[in-house]
């Protein structure tokens, strides 16, 4: 098993209120050994003017799964910050739920890289995302 923080999906949920995962609808819906998945709406939230699941919300639900994955991958002493993602969008919703599930490309000690699936409701890929973080030292208040 890769984590190394508390990854009860009750927790993470409770962590997004008030957010924009909140606004978007994103919820946390199954955590393994290895991945975590999250769901989220197509919706007046989250469409293009076209109707279209718009393609910065595909990215906003790769980049919080990735970065969630990333700080539940690292010891307490540590976070784990954005560096680049890139997304390819290859097929459109326009209505329903889309799944997303995060897997670890590499856990190092100084960055990670990540794999972002995003499916629709028939479980044909709509979007592949990787997302590269740094880690580093938790700011002490």
């Amino acid at each position: 098993m890769i984590w190394k923080k508390n990854r009860d999906l009750a927790r993470l949920n409770a962590l997004s209120e008030n957010t924009l995962i909140a606004h978007l609808g994103i919820e946390y819906t199954q955590v393994g050994d290895d991945f975590l998945q999250a769901t989220m709406p197509v919706d007046n939230r989250t469409r293009q003017p076209h109707g279209l699941l718009h393609g910065g919300a595909s990215v906003a639900l790769a980049e919080t799964l990735g970065s969630v994955a990333a700080n539940l991958a690292v010891a307490e002493d540590k976070v784990c910050v954005g560096l680049e993602i890139n997304a390819s969008h290859l097929r459109s919703v326009k209505s329903g739920l889309v799944t997303g599930v995060v897997k670890a490309v590499r856990i190092g000690l100084t960055a990670q890289v990540w794999q972002i699936d995003i499916c629709n409701e028939r479980q044909q890929l709509i979007c592949t995302s990787r997302l590269t973080v740094a880690v580093i030292d938790r700011a002490i208040d």
